[in-house]
């Protein structure tokens, strides 16, 4: 091979080891922020619960109040329930998302479980439908964005697809200056008149193959 082109073939070389390994080391840097995030989310779940008070003060603060334990105590809106579509073990119905306010007028929105789909009427599920004081231990959770592939929610027929907090509120309170949560809890399983809604239905599959993909760039490398 001429000089020119061995010399070309080595800076190429050189250049593709770089990126490779540089991939390979980026990957472990995210190991271990992925490692690290689910060390905090197991933290925050098992530590002794907040105070709605507590939380949405931290939550102004700025700070990132995902999967924080928290104690809500008010009573339910049943009446103002909104469906956001999942599927729970292979079949298909919705989580029940109704306003829970505080003596204090604190509003927050509380996902309190999974309904297959032939209980979305309350009607089917009448001894669920909690008109007392209630105290809900829950998991903080923030709003969504939607997904490329996820469809639009149906504000109009109260079919929700991902969960959007400004417009969720909207359509429960108008746009009058109702102030609610920036967040939603999801409920802990617990028992509940009837066992409908299903509480406890938190997802916690964080996925983490970093590892997997440095040992990939590396032995590219």
């Amino acid at each position: 091979m001429p000089a020119r082109g061995l010399l070309l073939l080595t800076v190429f070389s050189t250049a593709a080891l770089a990126v490779l390994i540089g991939l390979g080391l980026w990957q472990l840097q995210r190991l271990q922020w992925k490692e690290g995030l689910i060390a905090e989310i197991e933290t925050r779940v098992k530590a002794e619960p907040v105070s709605l008070k507590e939380a949405v003060a931290r939550a102004h603060a700025g700070e990132d109040v995902s999967y924080l334990h928290v104690r809500a105590e008010g009573k339910f809106d049943n009446a103002k329930e909104r469906y956001f579509f999942a599927v729970s073990d292979g079949t298909p119905g919705w989580h029940v998302i109704t306003p829970l306010e505080t003596s204090d007028g604190e509003t927050v929105l509380v996902d309190r479980g999974f309904v297959p789909d032939a209980l979305k009427d309350p009607a089917a599920r009448p001894q669920g439908e909690l008109n007392d004081a209630v105290t809900v231990t829950a998991l903080a959770r923030p709003p969504e964005t939607q997904g490329l592939f996820v469809p639009d929610n149906e504000v109009e027929r109260n079919r929700w697809f991902w969960r959007d907090l400004s417009a969720m509120t909207k359509s429960l309170f108008g746009d009058g200056a109702k102030d609610v949560a920036p967040f939603f809890l999801e409920a802990e399983k617990s028992e509940i008149p009837g066992g409908w809604p299903r509480g406890g239905e938190t997802r916690f599959d964080l996925p983490n193959n970093h590892l997997q993909y440095a040992i990939t760039w590396f032995l590219l490398a």
